[in-house]
């Protein structure tokens, strides 16, 4: 998922997630129910980074590996790098795998998603009470390779106005999983939109169980408008005394660090396994580093590869 497609859906098809909030467009929020959960984040890299991740034969052992291109709504495409989890996943990119301003270095983004069918509903009723008077709304859908669309997801945005980092709510639409070309799991109860219905079970076979937290630098202006959407979705927000924030979720912890906007970027993820390993190893990836072990847990730190300008030194 990508914010400047999601800004052009956005303005082609303003209020196309109407079906999630006609649900409970009359009941009031319930602050103490968490609705949105950590689904993913994606990171810009330099070219070097991003095609040593693409070419690893070590990602394609430590987890779920895949390099595929995805066609959504409007025909537009892009190429990633992704590590699938049980319930959590991750996507890289490198400079112009994605079109306009968030193929540039150190863009990133982050998706919630709901667990439960109609959430997003009242996560859009929270988003209103949180001070984001018209958020904005759009449905993305997923072109399969044989040029026949399926609804994919309903979303919301807090703005379309920003520097290198967008946040958005998400929640999987019951057509999605309904077609057999998804490969998506039964519910597993009523109204089951989860992260974990969505995902296969290929993680079984590696190590990499899931993503536990995700720290990303961030402009000033990103971070106010991401504040909104993480307390409506019923994180835990706490402010650090860099003028940063942590959220705390649902498993996942996300860090955000105030940054100016030419040093904006996802810069440390950790995960956990799916068993410990008794050694430490070290892969070096382009200008990142993946330390997996000791024990059930792996990071892995991302340079800050910017020239001072934005541009890859």
């Amino acid at each position: 998922m990508i914010i400047v497609i999601a800004v052009a859906l956005a303005a082609a098809v303003q209020g196309g997630a109407a079906s999630a909030t006609s649900a409970r467009e009359n009941q009031p929020p319930s602050p103490e129910r968490q609705l949105l959960y950590y689904n993913h984040a994606y990171g810009v890299f330099d070219r070097e980074t991003a095609d040593a991740v693409e070419h690893s034969a070590y990602l394609r052992r430590f987890a779920n590996f895949q390099v595929r291109t995805t066609s959504g709504a409007g025909g537009e495409t892009w190429t990633g790098r992704y590590l699938m989890g049980r319930e959590t996943y991750l996507e890289l990119f490198g400079v112009g795998d994605v079109p306009g301003q968030d193929g540039t270095l150190g863009s990133a983004g982050t998706g919630l998603s709901t667990e439960r069918a109609g959430d997003l509903a009242t996560v859009i009723e929270r988003l209103r009470a949180e001070g984001v008077s018209d958020p904005v709304l759009f449905q993305q859908t997923r072109d399969f390779g044989d040029g026949v669309p399926v609804p994919w997801f309903d979303a919301a945005l807090t703005t379309v106005q920003y520097d290198a980092y967008g946040a958005w709510a998400m929640e999987y639409t019951p057509e999605y999983f309904a077609d057999p070309r998804s490969n998506t799991e039964p519910a597993a109860f009523p109204g089951d939109v989860g992260r974990e219905r969505y995902l296969s079970d290929l993680y079984r076979d590696h190590l990499m169980r899931d993503i536990t937290s995700v720290r990303l630098a961030v402009t000033a202006r990103d971070l106010a408008s991401t504040v909104p959407l993480l307390r409506a979705g019923g994180f835990a927000v706490r402010s650090v005394a860099d003028g940063g924030i942590v959220a705390k979720g649902g498993g996942t912890t996300i860090r955000y660090d105030v940054v100016a906007r030419e040093h904006a970027g996802m810069r440390r993820v950790e995960m956990s396994l799916n068993r410990p390993v008794s050694h430490r190893h070290d892969e070096q990836l382009g200008h990142s580093t993946l330390v997996v072990g000791p024990g059930a847990h792996a990071v892995w730190t991302f340079e800050d590869t910017s020239d001072g300008t934005g541009r890859p030194a």
